[in-house]
C-alpha cells in the first residue's frame, strides 16, 4: 500500500518532529473550534484535552524501531493531517471534496 505522507509536503512528511508540531497546532486549533460553550474555559479545557490526546500518541510510540510499524504510524498521523484539512476546507467553500456513500 503507499504511504499516505505523499499527501503532505515532504519536509513535513519525513521529519516526525515536524509531523508532531503540525500535529499539535492542529490539536490547538480543533481545541479551540469544539464545545458547546464559547466560554474561556471550556475552550482553555478542550485545547488541553485534544493536545494531551497527540502528545499521549506520539510518547506512546517514541520507542518505536520498526521501520514498517513507524511508517504506519507516520502514515496515521498524515491521514489526521488531511482529513482535518479537508474538512476546513469543506467548512470554509461550503463545497464537498471527500465522496460519501
Amino acid at each position: 500500500m503507499p504511504s499516505l505522507q505523499t499527501a503532505l509536503p515532504p519536509e513535513l512528511a519525513n521529519n516526525v518532529i515536524r509531523l508532531y508540531r503540525e500535529c499539535l497546532r492542529r490539536a490547538k486549533y480543533i481545541g479551540h473550534q469544539s464545545g458547546t460553550s464559547r466560554t474561556a474555559f471550556y475552550l482553555k479545557h478542550n485545547t488541553k484535552l485534544v493536545v494531551d490526546m497527540v502528545r499521549q500518541q506520539f510518547k506512546k510510540n517514541m520507542h518505536e524501531t520498526d521501520p514498517e510499524k513507524i511508517q504506519k504510524l507516520k502514515d496515521d498521523a498524515a491521514r489526521g493531517l488531511i482529513n482535518h484539512i479537508l474538512y476546513e476546507s469543506e467548512r470554509i467553500s461550503g463545497r464537498k471534496f471527500s465522496k460519501t456513500s
